[in-house]
């Protein structure tokens, strides 16, 4: 069992995987980071200094915080763009990878051949 655990961790795709959780977590921190530390703070001095994260409503005892959920989906938005931005260009370099013209293919053994057996009726 040990080794088809091994096995299993040692394929492409699961080490892949890791290595994308990994980078997404990092690549979520610096997201979080620029929506709560530089947009956020434009956003609002825009709209004459509202804080987005102060934003609630009281109902009774509990404090619904609307703002909080308003920068979880400006957070969302930030990373779907980035990402569909990353996704596009990589599209756009396989189009032009495939639709770069093969380099033309040298003369086949036969035709060789032949220009040689030409040759050496031309000499003899």
């Amino acid at each position: 069992m040990f080794k088809e655990f091994r096995a299993f961790i040692a394929k492409g795709n699961v080490l892949d995987l890791a290595v994308a959780v990994i980078i997404g977590g990092a690549f979520g921190a610096i997201v979080t980071s620029l929506v709560n530390d530089i947009i956020m703070p434009l956003i609002g001095v825009i709209l004459g200094g509202v804080d987005f994260t102060s934003l609630a409503i009281q109902a009774g005892d509990a404090s619904i915080t609307y703002g909080n959920f308003i920068q979880a989906i400006i957070n969302f938005l930030i990373i779907a763009f980035v990402i569909f931005m990353i996704v596009r260009t990589a599209d756009n370099m396989k189009k032009k990878e495939e639709a770069a013209p093969a380099p033309p293919a040298g003369p086949t053994t036969e035709e060789l051949l032949v220009q040689i057996r030409d040759l050496l009726k031309e000499k003899a």
